[in-house]
């Protein structure tokens, strides 16, 4: 039996667009700009499926989740390609050659900008998993059988415990990783002592490991507003040109039945 270990508190921590299952499980789908039977793809056996569209905070999310869990050892690049982000390919480019400046090395998309994970966790996303190809792959059970197959495999646990990604400070002189500068956090507008209290259940108070991690849950909150926001951004321009071409449908049809009546008359 593969050895395993547990996930950082509350796996997986960010919303998104996917389902989590079994978080002792070695396989984590992205189907990035496809929406398919994530529910079908849990039953398969794999610990997290979901989509990511863009190519910079998307796929933060994306190796957040997977290096804050070390039972995952594949990752399963599936569905359709992202145009303009291109996002599978840059998922693999990250995984192949990691980040110089920020940005992720052979990455072809609009922007592969990773600013809120460090070099650390990045590099420990490309030694803790296993990436297989497949994009442009839609169809269900074959994700489900590539799934199974890397069950047959599990190579258990990676040999670390879970990883919690350093946010880059870009306000401060001296970064620290999440949960590792409580003084830095409380200038930055997190109370630590907010995190000291009790849990809401009428249990004990929280200790000093349960404080780093809330902690670090905030930090990601905000990484998943702004995602959030981006995510509202790009429905606006894609109702705006939506509307543009629809306006310029109806005026093209008004003129010629304008051009008719004239025709008509004359």
């Amino acid at each position: 039996m593969p050895e395993k270990k547990n996930a950082a508190a509350g796996w997986p921590m960010l919303k998104g667009e996917y389902r989590s299952g079994d978080q002792t499980s070695c396989v984590a789908v992205v189907t990035c700009g496809s929406h398919l039977e994530d529910e079908a793809l849990i039953a398969a056996g794999a610990a997290i499926s979901g989509s990511c569209k863009t190519e910079n905070l998307g796929i933060e999310k994306l190796v957040t989740h997977i290096v804050s869990n070390p039972n995952i050892r594949y990752l399963i690049v599936a569905g359709a390609e992202v145009k303009g982000h291109i996002t599978g390919e840059a998922i693999l480019m990250l995984h192949k050659n990691g980040i110089s400046n920020n940005r992720i090395v052979g990455a072809k998309g609009a922007i592969p900008y990773v600013e809120n994970l460090s070099k650390n966790a990045v590099d420990r996303f490309m030694e803790q998993i296993e990436c297989i190809n497949m994009i442009n792959v839609e169809e269900t059970g074959l994700i489900s059988s590539k799934i199974q197959e890397c069950l047959q495999k599990d190579p258990g646990a990676f040999s670390k415990p879970p990883l919690l990604p350093d946010v880059k400070e870009k306000d401060t002189q001296n970064s620290k990783g999440i949960g590792n500068d409580l003084e830095n956090d409380s200038k930055n507008g997190v109370d630590p002592a907010d995190f000291a209290k009790r849990d809401g259940t009428g249990g004990e108070y929280l200790g000093i490991e349960n404080v780093s991690s809330l902690v670090m849950m905030a930090r990601l909150k905000a990484i998943d507003q702004k995602i959030a926001g981006i995510g509202d951004y790009h429905k606006f321009q894609a109702g705006y040109h939506a509307g543009r071409m629809e306006g310029f449908a109806v005026g093209f049809v008004i003129i010629l039945a304008i051009f008719g009546l004239l025709l008509l008359i004359l």
